[in-house]
């Protein structure tokens, strides 16, 4: 079992940045993949970046791409998502999540366990 909780969600300007965190509890988080998604108003939840286990290598979606960022430490159980050039579009609840199978996936129905999310805001 595996516990998620987001967090630095909040209010910025277009252009701007965001680092957003999920603290994990359970003894294997280091086997898990790990991803970030966002849900704006109305729109249906959507893949932004994963991570497998190891950290070397991460997915991100095309319209993030070079402007995000997925990070993880597995000594202390974080994975992070740090957001540079946000645009007001980026706006939405930002949702860890983990995968058992080690394979970094796009679809949220292939995750596992998921946090309560944090909102991320960008005006313009």
């Amino acid at each position: 079992q595996v516990q998620l909780v987001e967090s630095g969600g909040g209010l910025v300007q277009a252009g701007g940045s965001l680092r957003l965190s999920c603290a994990a509890s359970g003894r294997t988080f280091s086997s898990y993949t790990m991803g970030w998604f966002r849900q704006a108003p109305g729109k249906e939840r959507e893949f932004v970046a994963s991570q497998t286990w190891s950290g070397g290598s991460a997915y991100y979606a095309d319209s993030v791409k070079g402007r995000f960022t997925i990070s993880r430490d597995n000594a202390k159980n974080t994975v992070s998502l740090q957001m540079n050039s946000l645009k007001p579009e980026d706006t939405g609840v930002y949702f860890c999540a983990a995968r058992v199978v080690t394979r970094p996936s796009a679809l949220a129905n292939e995750y596992d366990y998921w946090g309560q999310g944090t909102q991320v805001t960008v005006s313009s």
